[in-house]
């Protein structure tokens, strides 16, 4: 029945048909006389000799419609047969997706057959909730890694970005949050990841029981623009479609840097003029649609609602956190989180840094006990950082400052407990409980 149900929802009420004129650096330039065809507009591409082609409209000259597509262009000719196709950019998500592995059209790509059809279909690109409708964000979730749950305390619904350069550890931050997330289910996104990175994210990183209540989005590194930017909007709107249901969700995307560039990239195509580092406008007018879509849901009658609790990792270009997108998506999401090269390389994982990160629902989500824990921690934090080349050098003399005296004593247990294993969880009550006993704020209870 699903195979029927499937064949019956691909049936087109109209078909209408063009042919390549030329093909252009990565797209194919496709004559059409049709009001009915627009920018997004999916369609067919049928060369000779070789399976046919799926592509999407992505700009317009007079008659001409420019085409790319989420292949390769390996096949086509000028005057092949296209057709143009009414449906294409909707999904028919199913709760029966949890543990499977697709790919940016919705398609399996597991090896376990077939993906269940659910009943109703749903637009891949939708639009934001109204700000005014959405229930406020204000209830914390616990993540289990103890930085985050302490100093940079997340809440449901909240959005938060991960900024790092490569090999500074933010994949095994992520599966941390993925396998310990207090949450109902987990979208996964990864958009431009590297080809042998997945299977061992699948097998080794979140294991058979994280797989279990994730569902996974891929597009390598090797697939075209088209399908790195469709595969970052169908995580969003999968979470979205679970957290309609009701269900909190943790929804996860590695990165928006390569869903920029997948941007770019079909911008220059399309003869946007390039602007900051190569990057068309398009790019930063698509960047808030795709950010803000994550959050929480609508409330209904009874106060309930669900939540998108959305992790977004920016891989930094140069170690420079101010360069375009870094700068473009630190604006826009709730708080960031930044990991550290030289932290890394001391060995000291989770690479975050306290001092340089923030959480913008901090300190509304803390008692008042655990909020002077967190300032009474990064006081001695902000001092031992200051005073460090000094203690070092051995020019710091024991007793002339007794903050500094503190911030020294106080430093090798926070280093400790900042300091995670990626299999270690940690519930934030004792991760609260353990770092008011290193700040002594249990002594004044």
């Amino acid at each position: 029945m699903d195979e029927i149900l499937g064949q019956i929802q691909d049936i087109e009420d109209f078909q209408l048909h063009g042919f390549v004129e030329r093909l252009e650096g990565m797209s194919a330039i496709v004559r059409v006389n049709s009001q009915k065809i627009h920018i997004g507009t999916r369609c067919w591409l049928h060369p000779k000799n070789h399976s046919p082609v799926l592509g999407e409209v992505i700009s317009f000259n007079q008659d001409l419609a420019q085409v790319m597509t989420f292949q390769h262009l390996k096949g086509l000719h000028p005057k092949c047969k296209v057709t143009f196709l009414e449906h294409g950019t909707t999904i028919y998500p199913s709760s029966q997706w949890q543990g499977r592995v697709i790919n940016g059209l919705a398609e399996s790509i597991d090896g376990k057959g077939k993906l269940s059809l659910g009943a109703v279909a749903y637009s891949l690109h939708s639009t934001p909730i109204p700000a005014h409708n959405r229930a406020k964000v204000k209830e914390p979730i616990e993540l289990g890694v103890r930085v985050i749950d302490t100093f940079l305390t997340c809440c449901k619904g909240q959005r938060l970005g991960i900024f790092a350069g490569s090999g500074v550890g933010k994949s095994i931050l992520l599966s941390m949050i993925v396998k310990f997330a207090n949450c109902d289910i987990c979208i996964v996104g990864l958009i431009g990841e590297r080809g042998r990175e997945v299977r061992e994210f699948i097998e080794d990183t979140l294991g058979e029981e994280g797989l279990k209540r994730t569902i996974l989005i891929v597009a390598t590194s090797d697939e075209t623009a088209l399908m790195r930017r469709e595969a970052a909007h169908l995580t969003l709107r999968l979470a979205e479609y679970y957290r309609d249901l009701g269900l909190s969700v943790i929804c996860v995307m590695d990165s928006v840097t390569r869903f920029a560039m997948s941007q770019r990239e079909i911008g220059l195509a399309a003869h946007e003029p390039p602007t900051t580092k190569g990057y068309t406008p398009s790019v930063f007018a698509e960047l808030p649609k795709l950010l803000e879509r994550a959050g929480p849901g609508i409330e209904n009658s009874e106060g309930k609602t669900g939540y998108i609790t959305g992790f977004f990792t920016v891989l930094v270009d140069g170690d420079d956190h101010n360069e375009p997108i870094s700068d473009a998506v630190r604006g826009i999401l709730d708080g960031h989180i930044v990991l550290d090269r030289s932290l890394a390389t001391r060995g000291h994982y989770p690479a975050i840094n306290v001092l340089q990160s923030i959480s913008r629902t901090v300190p509304m989500c803390h008692s008042e006990l655990e909020q002077q824990a967190v300032i009474e921690a990064r006081k001695n934090l902000s001092t031992y950082h200051d005073m460090v080349d000094l203690i070092r050098l051995g020019a710091y003399r024991v007793g002339t400052d007794p903050i500094v005296d503190k911030s020294i004593h106080m430093n090798e247990k926070l280093e400790a407990f900042l300091k995670q294993k990626p299999s270690e969880f940690t519930s934030q009550a004792e991760s609260f409980e353990e770092l008011k006993n290193i700040t002594g704020q249990n002594q004044t209870e």
